[in-house]
């Protein structure tokens, strides 16, 4: 039924307003980007708004250069995707309507006048691959593209846990319409600048493990002497989920003297969405995060001990403790 309804509101509006989460990653940037060229194509008026801009490493996707960090002009129709609450648009909608959110965060709240959300989605950009011909919209090799990427992007190269065969054909599809995906693998997951590199190697240098936690930080001054643009963590994450025997890893961002961005990864079994969601942020089982007011040691402190707890808690309450797999 929602299909005909979000079919619905794409022939009504002339003109569509596409927004998504800050510091954007490739999923963020290939379902706005899928959406928005789709629409143009069907000769609709859009704008692509991401607070923070499309980042380095998806500049070679068609359409990046029409993203913009602000709405400059009222639209008929606002779209949020794969974005699990308002807040985490950065304000880039200014109290406007939000008639539709489409996303695959178990965590989303629901926030838009109408929800898709499907958890079980391997990213956004699927959902909008499987999706966009039932809403009356086409998918060219253009859009085929930028939705691979994302799916790409956020399956980390088809191998998080909630990648399927459903996804490996979806994946096909668009490379059967004209998406090259050994040129895109490589801009999403191993093309990196000499700045991100240099960014890595400080919370590199960092690392810390205990038993089956680990976990790392990467400050302002680090971004600044690395020189690196952004405001997120280069994909270091990424990194951290490649370490093996390691139940959970977490990194801290530094945003302000007074705010971290935290990120959760874990291996298959556990859900750190749930410690997220304790700090008012949110995500997937394997993969979560929260944007955290305070200054790097009092909130890496707080987030290590309830992590803890967590994994603890986990080992008593699994009927295989004495062989969890831990480390050290």
């Amino acid at each position: 039924m929602i299909d005909q309804e979000i079919r619905g509101l794409f022939q009504k509006a002339n003109k569509v307003g596409l927004t998504s989460h800050k510091r954007p990653d490739g999923d963020a940037i290939g379902s706005v980007l899928g959406l928005g060229l789709a629409l143009i194509n069907a000769g609709k008026d859009v704008q692509m708004v991401l607070r923070d801009g499309v980042s380095h490493t998806f500049r070679h996707l068609p359409g990046s250069d029409l993203v913009k960090r602000s709405f400059k002009d009222d639209c008929d129709l606002y779209i949020v995707l794969d974005c699990s609450d308002l807040e985490r648009t950065g304000n880039t909608l200014e109290g406007r309507r939000i008639d539709l959110v489409i996303d695959h965060h178990i965590t989303n709240e629901g926030f838009g006048t109408y929800n898709l959300v499907d958890a079980e989605a391997v990213a956004t950009c699927a959902i909008l691959a499987e999706r966009l011909p039932a809403w009356g919209l086409n998918i060219n090799p253009q859009v085929a593209s930028v939705l691979l990427s994302g799916i790409i992007s956020d399956s980390i190269g088809f191998r998080t846990s909630n990648t399927t065969s459903k996804s490996l054909r979806t994946a096909a599809d668009l490379m059967d319409i004209g998406a090259d995906i050994s040129t895109l693998y490589n801009k999403a997951l191993i093309s990196r600048s000499f700045e991100a590199a240099n960014y890595w190697g400080y919370g590199l240098e960092r690392l810390t493990r205990q038993d089956g936690l680990l976990w790392t930080m990467l400050t302002l001054e680090d971004r600044t002497k690395a020189k690196y643009p952004g405001s997120d963590d280069a994909d270091l994450t990424n990194v951290l989920s490649s370490i093996e025997e390691i139940d959970i890893a977490v990194l801290f961002v530094e945003q302000s003297q007074d705010k971290v961005k935290v990120s959760w990864r874990a291996r298959p079994g556990l859900n750190v969405a749930k410690l997220a969601a304790d700090f008012n942020g949110g995500g997937h089982p394997a993969a979560a995060g929260a944007e955290i007011q305070g200054n790097m040691e009092e909130v890496k402190q707080r987030v290590l001990t309830v992590t803890r707890d967590y994994l603890d808690q986990v080992e008593i309450d699994s009927p295989n403790s004495s062989e969890a797999s831990r480390t050290e």
